[in-house]
């Protein structure tokens, strides 16, 4: 198992950039493939960001695709969401999430551990 922490979630005015952290202990932290996800206040909890074991790949959500990039060290046992161009509605409370072999990476299913999220607030 592993136990998460996110962090560097703010407030920022549109357009600009975040980057949020994800720091990871426990056993055999590149096993785990990882993902953000966010939830907004009445929503429900959304894919934002995935990315596999050994970082060989990626993938986004259309909604930040070309603005968001995850990426994730395995020597430090952390992952990162760098947040460029934001937008009022990427407002929300995001989570880093880890998970075994996935059938559907995208899917809130599919993960096993969860941090505790960190507030991004993107102001008009």
């Amino acid at each position: 198992q592993v136990q998460l922490v996110e962090s560097g979630g703010g407030l920022v005015q549109a357009g600009g950039s975040l980057r949020l952290s994800c720091g990871a202990s426990g056993r055999s932290f590149s096993s785990y493939a990882m993902g953000w996800f966010r939830q907004a206040p009445g929503k429900e909890r959304e894919f934002v960001a995935g990315i596999s074991r050994s970082g060989g790949s990626t993938n986004y959500a259309d909604s930040v695709k070309g603005r968001f990039t995850i990426s994730r060290d395995n020597v430090k046992n952390t992952v990162n969401l760098q947040m460029n161009s934001l937008k009022p509605e990427d407002t929300a409370v995001y989570y880093c999430a880890a998970g075994g072999p996935l059938l559907n990476p995208r899917s809130t299913r599919e993960y096993d551990y969860w941090g505790q999220g960190t507030q991004v607030t993107v102001s008009s």
